[in-house]
C-alpha cells in the first residue's frame, strides 16, 4: 500500500518544481535572446569595420573624433631606417 504526504505538502512541492520550471524557461528565452543579440552585435562590428575602411580610404589615417566629426592625421613610427640615420 503506497502512502501519501500531506495536499498541503503536495501543493507545496508542485509550486516549487512549477516555479523552477517557469524559471528554467526564462533562462531558455532570454539564452536565445543573447544569441540573436550576439549575432547582431558582430554584424554591427563587421559593418563599422567596413564604414573604418572606406574612411581610411578618403581621410587616410585618422582619429576622428565620434563626437563632433573632426579628425586628426595619426602620426605613424618612423621607419627603422630612418631612425639609423638620426
Amino acid at each position: 500500500m503506497s502512502q501519501k504526504i500531506t495536499d498541503e505538502q503536495l501543493k507545496s512541492l508542485q509550486e516549487k518544481v512549477g516555479a523552477i520550471q517557469n524559471i528554467q524557461a526564462q533562462i531558455g528565452g532570454l539564452e536565445a535572446q543573447k544569441h540573436a543579440a550576439l549575432h547582431v552585435l558582430a554584424s554591427q562590428q563587421e559593418e563599422l569595420q567596413t564604414l573604418q575602411q572606406s574612411l581610411e580610404e578618403e581621410y587616410g589615417k585618422v582619429s576622428i573624433n565620434i563626437q563632433d566629426g573632426t579628425y586628426e592625421p595619426i602620426e605613424e613610427d618612423a621607419p627603422v631606417s630612418e631612425l639609423a640615420k638620426a
